[in-house]
């Protein structure tokens, strides 16, 4: 594998990843509702804790594709 095959292939692993992270948080702010019941029908847990959960976990995600795809690529795109 190449650097510049794994520069394309970060690159767009970044690109999916931040789509996937914008889908998310549309469609937990235009379905939060049936989300929320979805989810409550099988854990008990309150609106807050709840959207506790969702936006520390889209931290993390963001965190995630930062340092995983996008700093490695940025790098690469330095380098080359």
């Amino acid at each position: 594998m190449g650097i510049d095959l794994l520069r394309e292939f970060l690159g767009w692993c970044a690109l999916v990843n931040m789509g996937i992270s914008a889908w998310w948080f549309l469609f937990f702010w235009l379905a939060h509702d049936w989300m929320y019941q979805f989810h409550g029908r099988m854990f008990k847990i309150s609106v807050e804790t709840f959207d506790t959960i969702h936006y520390a976990t889209m931290a993390l995600f963001k965190i995630g594709i930062f340092l995983l795809n996008l700093v490695p690529y940025l790098v690469l795109r330095a380098i080359s």
